[in-house]
């Protein structure tokens, strides 16, 4: 059973569906990717990048949080397992906004040449990488509304730059169904630049935690993968998105980043070049 903020998914073959990885012979193929893009609004590339530098990440996360009770510290940080107790909240939020977020190893992670020279290669110009990067983790058994990021498009948060950044992400370790990953909303950035060009803008919010209501009002279907290190998924800033619960039985965290890549030379949303914060009202 797939859930999301505890909604239950229907797993019909007309609601629920499987992410498309970029064929081989495409990765290379800049036409063909682009051609991809706009169809699909996501490309997802299975180990774009060194499986073991997104491990290498995961463990310095976990060993950066330490301390906090947030996970089992009888194993190592590279297999994190949920504690199955309280954690100390503050020092989380401390730990994480004021060491993880600007440190040079997360910067140097999302500016890697495999990650940032691709974006260069594919967009065809000099890059910009957002300040504002995000870092998620999710424990296994947290249900409920606000536990799992709702669906929304990216577009929403980012409006006083260019439409036609895109967000890379990026499952931070093995990331199958099971640990709640991203899910993708088939075909809905054709819906949603149709109703921008219309001038019908969504305001920088939620559009609902409801999942299954949301894909039979588009009459479309969630799209889901069993994520490895190394595996991107690039999308459109148009394309609807969420994250499902971690139902994992053997207390594994979820754990991954999602950042923004853009052409330096479109306009660039000024609210995005701060680190990011819980209280940025972003």
């Amino acid at each position: 059973m797939i859930t999301s903020n505890g909604y239950v998914l229907e797993e019909s073959p007309q609601r629920l569906g499987e992410l498309v990885a970029t064929p081989d012979v495409e990765r290379r193929d800049h036409a063909a990717l682009w051609r991809r893009l706009q169809q699909q609004g996501y490309l997802y590339l299975p180990g774009l990048l060194d499986a073991a530098t997104s491990r290498d990440f995961r463990t310095y996360y976990f060993e950066a949080l330490r301390g906090s009770g947030l996970w089992d510290e009888r194993v190592p940080a590279s297999a994190a397992r949920d504690s199955g107790g309280p954690a100390d909240q503050a020092l989380l939020r401390h730990q994480l906004f004021r060491t993880v977020i600007p440190s040079a190893e997360y910067e140097g992670f999302c500016r890697q040449p495999a990650l940032q020279g691709w974006f260069r290669w594919f967009l065809d110009d000099d890059v910009h990488l957002h300040r504002r990067k995000i870092l998620r983790h999710t424990r296994p058994g947290e249900q409920g509304v606000g536990t799992a990021t709702q669906a929304h498009y990216d577009l929403v948060y980012l409006r006083e730059g260019t439409d036609r950044l895109l967000s890379a992400w990026i499952p931070l370790g093995d990331c199958p169904v099971e640990l709640g990953g991203l899910t993708y909303l088939e075909g809905s950035h054709t819906r949603v630049m149709a109703e921008e060009a219309a001038g019908v803008h969504h305001r920088a919010a939620w559009i609902t935690a409801d999942l299954p209501a949301l894909a039979a009002a588009h009459r479309s279907r969630w799209l889901l993968a069993d994520y490895a290190a190394g595996d991107v998924v690039v999308h459109s800033a148009h394309l609807i998105h969420a994250a499902t619960d971690n139902a994992s039985t053997d207390g594994a965290m979820r754990l991954s980043t999602d950042i923004r890549y853009q052409r330096a030379s479109d306009p660039i949303d000024w609210r995005w070049q701060d680190h990011w914060r819980p209280d940025d009202g972003l």
